[in-house]
């Protein structure tokens, strides 16, 4: 089995294709096989990569909580760049993975080609940060206490899921098979380390107002915790571009990917074809009528 090397930890890898490189980052509730899709499509045009996250088999499961941080996570993806000798690439990332994606764009701004981000801004909300720490340490005792298979039951039914299973019933019921197989420890650890102590978006307005990798920001319209903060992004970085979807829920990769997958592809080639341009400075004029 084909592994990368970071700071010890081995993270299991497939990739399809030849061209200009696209790496996948997947989200919490799910690993490599969601970008199976997306593998298919744009392998017959790029050189596809998709991994394992630390704390998802077969990549290897750190015991220590302390191995686990978003930026690790955002220096997992360039340890996979770095193994498979990869100069530059097109980052991709759902939710989780998303926000490694935009970790990286801002800590390794040199290597990416492109960032896109979906689904990204969970816990950002100042409204709601206390419950969303609350949640997600029960989220974490339950994994330990109950194993996957039971500890995901209300997980996989939240809020921005329900889109998913209510469209594609088949497809639902495959992702929760799938997510019932992860490991518990992993997911504990990840939560834990990962998910509960990672900044929020708006912490990073700095960071973004700077960035000029071309950003593509996609967010469901029924995702509600993460489609302000993908407004946000959207208003404070000038290399950004924001789709929302309609009638669609959190993984839109997963719950759209013919429609998804034609969006990225115009994105990836306005950037290929370098007819990709930072937004007109014009944009920023206070005034509603006049170019004053």
């Amino acid at each position: 089995m084909p592994y990368a090397l970071s700071d010890g930890t081995r993270l299991y890898y497939e990739e399809a294709g030849k061209g200009v490189p696209i790496l996948f980052v997947h989200e919490f509730a799910d690993d490599l096989r969601s970008w199976e899709p997306q593998m298919r499509f744009f392998s017959r045009r790029y050189r596809c990569i998709a991994y394992n996250a630390r704390g998802y088999p077969p990549s290897d499961v750190p015991k220590a909580v302390a191995k686990y941080s978003q930026k690790i996570a955002a220096d997992d993806i360039a340890s996979v760049m770095r193994h498979l000798k990869i100069r530059k690439a097109h980052i991709i990332g759902c939710s989780m993975g998303g926000y490694a994606t935009v970790h990286f764009g801002l800590r390794y701004a040199r290597l990416a080609l492109s960032l896109t981000a979906i689904g990204v801004g969970y816990g950002s909300d100042p409204d709601k940060r206390a419950q969303f720490l609350k949640d997600t340490e029960v989220m974490a005792r339950r994994f330990d206490e109950l194993g996957t298979a039971e500890a995901i039951k209300p997980y996989q039914i939240g809020p921005s899921r329900v889109q998913y299973q209510n469209k594609d019933a088949r497809g639902f019921a495959h992702f929760c098979a799938e997510f019932a197989r992860h490991s518990a420890q992993g997911s504990a650890n990840t939560l834990r380390g990962v998910q509960a102590k990672r900044p929020t978006i708006y912490s990073l307005e700095r960071g973004l107002a700077k960035l000029k990798v071309p950003l593509h920001i996609m967010s469901g319209d029924e995702d509600n915790n993460c489609l302000d903060p993908g407004v946000f992004m959207k208003r404070v970085c000038p290399s950004a571009w924001l789709t929302v979807l309609p009638n669609t829920g959190h993984a839109v990769n997963v719950e759209e990917p013919d429609l998804f997958n034609r969006i990225t592809a115009e994105f990836l080639a306005q950037v290929d074809s370098g007819r990709w341009r930072p937004r007109d400075p014009r944009y920023y004029n206070k005034s509603t009528m006049t170019k004053k």
